[in-house]
């Protein structure tokens, strides 16, 4: 039984021993073919990988971003097969977890909703003031407080007046000669009358043969009171003002309207309001005046609007809130943007725009200018055109992207850190554009720039690397872009190829100017979305106005402005 059991142990030791040989060979077989595999996937690929979602991250191999655990890209081909230096390239997946979302601009009929409020006030137009017709002294009051109703022709006071007896007593006395003086009589009535006596109680006075020493005055406008400016006892002479009534079957709607606002509302538009005393009641008045002086403190314009109030329903100083439905027709210079689309630093609002046709999504700054604000939405007056695709959620996201990648941000005009170097470098730089502007200028025109692209290479030449200070890495291969591209178009046989070339040197040109300060006082640059055969291709212009020099003639004026420089830097 022992030998039986020694006899089992061995054998077990035996395919144990041979085990372990055989797995020692396939691994170093596996291990070797491994190796020879990743040595020749390898070959080629770049040493740096990054993150298209966190460009900061730098790693030695492929792998997982340690941020988001995305997949790590070469980071030489971060912005590979990118026509502008400036655009900032995003993968598909790297838009979805930014939640980047674009969307088509455009520059239809817009509509806003402006909430506002204010206030009920009586029509200043039914005011009236009740007079003393004739000196003397308040006797009695028949109108006795603010708030009351009068009507028209009610007894409102009795007042003891000697001039108005003094004029009684001439009426009597030539009353008794009328027949032989009928004109001292006519006289005589018509000073009571001015005195607002009615023809009843100059009638009476007459008949009775007796002057009166007290007379009471009539109301001549019906309305309620809203002052009360004399007491029983007061001494008023003519034209003294005793009561003032207003009429309140008319009144005004005052809404206040932010001057930012303004430009939306107009005569005629419907408003909708409720009054705190009605609730769930809405009720209806259309704009009938605006007021063309802003009221420095609160920096609004007082709009109005007609109401009628029906069974005096609606009180002076009732507190409303309205509602105006305004449309603007947007200019053909003007789009509209979403509001989450503008970022704003202050001095400065950028939008992103998506680069059409582009095999990788590429996103480049724009700087652009706001106009109103459209609910939410912003009337963009300058810097984007209707049918351009913007990134309208996720902006801030690209922006810290492209901030962390040297591109253009919000905080970062330059897609470089722009280098201090001398004048006389700037004004060599300078005179390098400008014989860049030659080239365009006969491309332009359908010429090939012979004269213009030596005039090129000579200003080429002249430039000074020792402006550039202690670090001239840059501009060495800027230059070295600009002399290969230069002598491509050099020695293009025919215009087409010439082109090519040009943008090229455009690409360079851009760098050139994103790099150095010149000394021109603007630079523009323009984009023709139609050049090579849709790809699109840009290049720097010294005037406003499009001159395409991809198409020349056949389409000159193809094209749009996509950035202004003023000295090198953004507006």
């Amino acid at each position: 039984m022992k030998n039986i059991f020694s006899t089992k142990i061995a054998q077990l030791a035996l395919i144990l021993v041979i085990g372990l040989v055989l797995g020692w060979g396939f691994r170093a077989m596996t291990s070797t073919d491994t190796d020879t595999h990743a040595h020749e996937q390898g070959e080629g690929l770049p040493s740096i990988w990054t993150c298209s979602m966190h460009p900061q991250i730098r790693l030695p191999e492929a792998g997982d971003c340690p941020i988001c655990g995305m997949d790590l890209i070469p980071a030489n081909q971060e912005s590979a097969g990118s026509s502008n230096p400036q655009a900032l390239q995003m993968t598909e997946e790297a838009m979805a977890l930014a939640q980047v979302q674009t969307l088509v601009v455009g520059g239809a009929q817009t509509k806003k909703e402006l909430l506002l409020s204010g206030k009920l006030q009586a029509d200043e137009r039914e005011n009236a003031s009740l007079t003393a017709k004739f000196p003397g002294r308040i006797e009695k009051l028949f109108i006795t407080f603010t708030g009351e109703q009068v009507k028209a022709g009610q007894r409102i006071a009795t007042v003891y007046s000697p001039e108005l007896l003094t004029a009684q007593k001439e009426l009597l006395e030539a009353a008794k000669t009328k027949a032989s003086f009928p004109q001292l009589y006519q006289a005589s009535k018509d000073k009571l009358s001015f005195w607002k006596l009615s023809p009843a109680q100059i009638a009476e006075i007459e008949r009775s043969g007796q002057v009166k020493e007290r007379v009471d005055i009539f109301a001549d406008q019906s309305g309620v009171v809203l002052q009360k400016n004399v007491s029983v006892g007061d001494y008023v002479s003519m034209g003294s003002v005793l009561f003032t009534v207003t009429n309140l079957n008319s009144l005004w709607l005052l809404l206040d309207v932010y001057e930012t606002d303004l430009p939306f509302v107009s005569l005629g538009d419907e408003i909708q309001f409720t009054v705190a005393g009605r609730p769930g009641e809405t009720l209806n008045a259309k704009v009938t005046f605006i007021d063309p002086l802003i009221n420095a403190n609160t920096r609004a314009a007082s709009v109005r609007a007609e109401i009628r109030n029906v069974g005096n329903a609606l009180k002076p100083e009732m507190f409303v809130t309205a509602r105006i439905q305004t449309k603007n027709k947007a200019s053909s210079a003007e789009v509209t943007v979403p509001r989450t689309a503008v970022l704003w630093s202050g001095k400065r609002s950028i939008v992103y725009v998506k680069v059409p046709n582009a095999a990788i999504p590429e996103f480049i700054l724009r700087e652009v200018t706001l106009g109103n604000r459209m609910g939410e939405n912003y009337q963009i007056t300058a810097g984007l055109q209707a049918g351009e695709e913007i990134v309208f959620y996720g902006a801030f996201a690209l922006d810290a992207s492209a901030q962390l990648s040297g591109k253009p941000s919000l905080l970062n005009r330059s897609s470089t850190q722009q280098v201090q170097v001398s004048a006389a470098f700037s004004q060599q730089l300078t005179s390098v554009v400008d014989a860049y502007f030659l080239v365009k200028n006969n491309l332009v025109k359908d010429q090939l720039p012979t004269k213009a692209v030596q005039t090129l290479s000579q200003a080429l030449v002249k430039v000074s690397a020792d402006g550039t200070g202690k670090d001239n890495a840059k501009w060495e291969k800027i230059k070295t872009g600009l002399a290969d591209a230069t002598a491509k178009i050099k020695g293009s046989k025919d215009i087409a190829s010439a082109r090519t070339h040009f943008s090229s040197l455009s690409t360079q040109v851009i760098k050139l100017t994103e790099t150095y300060k010149l000394t021109k006082a603007v630079v523009y640059q323009d984009y023709c979305p139609m050049a090579f055969n849709n790809k699109g291709g840009y290049w720097l212009s010294e005037t406003e106005d499009i001159q395409n020099p991809y198409f020349g003639a056949s389409m000159l004026t193809c094209g749009e402005v996509k950035q202004t420089y003023l000295n090198s830097l953004p507006k």
